[in-house]
């Protein structure tokens, strides 16, 4: 299988949410690296060392849906970029083995198993695992980013049977097809972007889950409200969604925000008061995951 590289340029700055963002988009890899030959020699303590210029590098399927993302991440993510993106072909090599090998399958609060097939298959996994299966050949986000993870623990450790999960910014699927395995009714999936919803159409076929999903556009249908939303996308959208989101939650139902950096979690949680009660921040490096319930006969 042939792939194609994006190279990003960017600041140390935007680099986390770059990184964050591409796996969102179904890059099958994110790599970071040295854009200007500036040796990092004593990082201050308690921070992230990157260098003065950050070169960033996702892979995608080289296929019409592939180049779609990478011409769309390109597109979306202009404004973080320091030079002109580049999309090239790499020359064909075993991708999927070296894929593999990096990517070793997760297990997220001893319920959820999140990982490429074969591996998975090779394990003895208990008998009432909740079990993702990941496809190297498909634009899937792995689970890897703290933003993902956060969202998968919090998943994993949630009561969610025959209840109903909204992922909105779904990306590749891989938090609405979690929720499925782990038990609810059905998730809806939504983004804007076809090529995420065409992803995770695929991705949810290779986990037998298409009956229970809804695949769809923001604006394509009105969506009632579920018993717990989650939206791993970035702050600033995530403070211009906060009316309509919350009117997707309801009573008492669970409202899930990941891709937040640290010191985002403020800005964030106030778009969204008094409406929604936050539990406690949970942190994963730089980013935060926050948890809130929508107050009984409270009106968004």
């Amino acid at each position: 299988m042939s792939w194609l590289a994006l190279t990003l340029t960017t600041t140390p700055t935007a680099a986390p949410q770059l990184e964050a963002a591409l796996e969102r988009a179904g890059a099958s890899a994110v790599t970071l690296q040295d854009g200007g030959d500036d040796p990092i020699l004593e990082p201050a303590l308690d921070t992230t060392p990157l260098w003065a210029v950050v070169r960033i590098q996702a892979l995608f399927e080289n296929t019409p849906v592939g180049q779609a993302q990478a011409q769309h991440s390109a597109q979306l993510l202009a404004g973080y970029l320091t030079e002109v993106p580049t999309i090239q072909p790499l020359a064909d090599q075993p991708w999927e083995r070296a894929w593999l090998k990096h990517r070793q399958p997760q297990c997220f609060a001893d319920r959820l198993w999140v990982g490429a097939q074969e591996q998975l298959a090779a394990l003895t996994l208990p008998t009432d695992a909740a079990v993702v299966k990941l496809d190297p050949g498909l634009a899937f986000g792995t689970g890897d980013h703290p933003t993902t993870a956060l969202c998968l623990q919090w998943l994993a450790q949630a009561q969610l049977l025959n209840e109903t999960v909204i992922d909105y910014g779904c990306g590749s699927g891989i938090l609405a097809i979690a929720a499925i395995q782990l038990g609810a009714a059905r998730a809806i999936a939504i983004d804007h972007d076809p090529q995420a919803l065409e992803a995770t159409a695929a991705n949810a076929a290779v986990n037998n889950v298409t009956e229970r999903l809804l695949i769809t556009s923001p604006m394509a249908s009105a969506i009632e409200p579920a018993a717990v939303v989650i939206a791993n996308i970035l702050a600033k959208p995530l403070i211009e969604l906060a009316p309509h989101l919350c009117a997707l939650v309801n009573e008492n139902g669970h409202l899930v925000l990941s891709g937040i950096l640290a010191h985002q979690v403020d800005a964030v949680m106030a778009a969204y008061q008094p409406i929604m009660h936050f539990a406690p921040v949970q942190l994963q490096d730089e980013w935060a995951l926050l948890h809130a319930r929508r107050a009984i006969n409270r009106a968004a």
